[in-house]
């Protein structure tokens, strides 16, 4: 099945450079060059994949991503970020917002192909079966619903598959290093700083009906699911739910 990816971006060579070379791979591709109207053609397209500019005419990237991630029609679309940004703070930002993954202007176009492959296998996995339960968190594989308690959790894909992966061990601790490469997997180049920004969305949706944290965090070690309270040693000021 064709996968088909949706360009919002304002820069006519970027638009026909990207989509000349993701045509060519196979892509189906459509187009949008004002940030106002983005949410309309995502509607319209029913994107598999977004490639996102953060500066656009009328809307920001940066607001067009929060923007699909409140919206339960949308959510789960995969976004990469493209920018002229590079800074970490920008960085962060980006991923803090809804972004999956972010590449900084020039860009490599074999690596974002290769990008955006990786990310369409990691959303679209061989679908598994059963639930995974812990505490009050039950994970339902087969239709991908999290509820905590009664509350349904709202997750973006890369955060249920962290949390996927956590709840497969519940109170070992992963190493950062670790959940890169089976959350993001080897064929892709995501800094560590990237799973602390996941972390956080992730524990910011787990706790939103003001539950008990159930994330920890262990100083340069990594992250587990688990019901110990941290030790103050253990923890790297990562508890935080506030956004840089």
């Amino acid at each position: 099945m064709t996968n088909k990816i949706l360009i919002v971006e304002d820069e006519e060579d970027i638009v026909t450079l990207l989509q000349y070379n993701l045509e060519h791979e196979g892509f189906d591709v459509c187009t949008e060059t004002d940030g106002g109207k983005a949410i309309e053609a995502v509607a319209a397209n029913q994107p598999d994949l977004m490639l996102l500019d953060w500066m656009l005419p009328e809307k920001s990237g940066v607001e067009i991503c929060r923007d699909l991630r409140e919206n339960a029609d949308f959510r789960n679309i995969p976004i990469i970020m493209l920018t002229a940004r590079a800074e970490e703070a920008d960085k962060v930002e980006g991923l803090s917002v809804g972004a999956d993954d972010y590449m900084t202007k020039p860009f490599s176009v074999p690596e974002l192909i290769a990008r955006i492959r990786a990310l369409l296998r990691r959303v679209r996995p061989t679908p598994a079966k059963g639930v995974l339960e812990f505490e009050d968190v039950k994970m339902d594989l087969e239709t991908c619903r999290v509820t905590r308690g009664t509350r349904f959790v709202h997750l973006g894909p890369t955060e249920f598959r962290l949390l996927q992966f956590l709840m497969e061990r519940p109170r070992h601790v992963f190493p950062r290093e670790e959940l890169l490469k089976s959350v993001w997997g080897n064929d892709i180049h995501v800094e560590l700083r990237t799973v602390d920004v996941h972390i956080r969305r992730l524990r910011k949706a787990m706790n939103e009906g003001g539950e008990k944290d159930l994330i920890r965090t262990v100083r340069a070690v990594g992250y587990s699911i688990d019901t110990r309270e941290p030790d103050e040693a253990d923890t790297d000021g990562d508890t935080s739910v506030s956004e840089e």
